[in-house]
Formats: C-alpha cells, sequence, structure tokens
C-alpha cells in the first residue's frame, strides 16, 4: 500500500553522460545525476542535461573537464570547469549554473 502525503516532485529533465576516452565509475554517475538533477528547484523548465567528463593534460593536476549543457525551454545554459577531480568540477558547474538559471528566470519574468 503507498504512503500518502509522500509524494516526490517527478524530474523529468533527461541527463546523459558521456565519459570520453575513459569509463566512469557507477559511483561518479550517480554523483552526478544526484547533483544535476537538483538544478530542477533553480527552474522548472530544463529538459535535458549533457554531461561530457574528458581528463585533459593526463600529467597535471586540475586535468578533469566536466562540461554541462542544459537544454530548457527557449534556451540553452552551459558550464565548463576544471578541478582535480570530477566530482570538484561537477560542483563548480553545478554553482554556475544555478546562477544561470536564476538570471534566465528572472528575465523571463521580467517580460
Amino acid at each position: 500500500m503507498p504512503i500518502l502525503g509522500h509524494k516526490k516532485k517527478e524530474v523529468n529533465m533527461e541527463i546523459r553522460i558521456q565519459a570520453i576516452h575513459f569509463d566512469a565509475t557507477s559511483q561518479l554517475e550517480a554523483f552526478i545525476q544526484k547533483k544535476v538533477s537538483k538544478l530542477d528547484q533553480y527552474f522548472d523548465g530544463i529538459l535535458t542535461a549533457e554531461v561530457t567528463l574528458k581528463v585533459v593534460k593526463p600529467e597535471t593536476s586540475m586535468n578533469k573537464q566536466a562540461g554541462i549543457k542544459l537544454k530548457i525551454r527557449n534556451g540553452e545554459c552551459f558550464a565548463e570547469k576544471i578541478e582535480d577531480t570530477f566530482e570538484g568540477a561537477i560542483d563548480e558547474c553545478v554553482s554556475a549554473l544555478e546562477k544561470q538559471l536564476v538570471k534566465f528566470k528572472e528575465k523571463i519574468r521580467a517580460k
């Protein structure tokens, strides 16, 4: 029997993760899903999120590059960051996208 009153908001955003020249661990993918799906609370018109992971210059630290492109109703947002870990880069991207989504939402309201 389902528990009433505990209905979680349905996240309709499709999140695609592409790791270039390596296989992302399931832990990393779960981390990305969790972080990116939280962007929904800033703007509910997000249709898809495309996450790209890449190792740049393997011999240096600060070599994990993450890019997130959000397709939203009437536009897109994009952030790309390089950190020592993919988790760090994803955190930075999500933080940058939060700001973009808030501005985008304000712009829509102003119209």
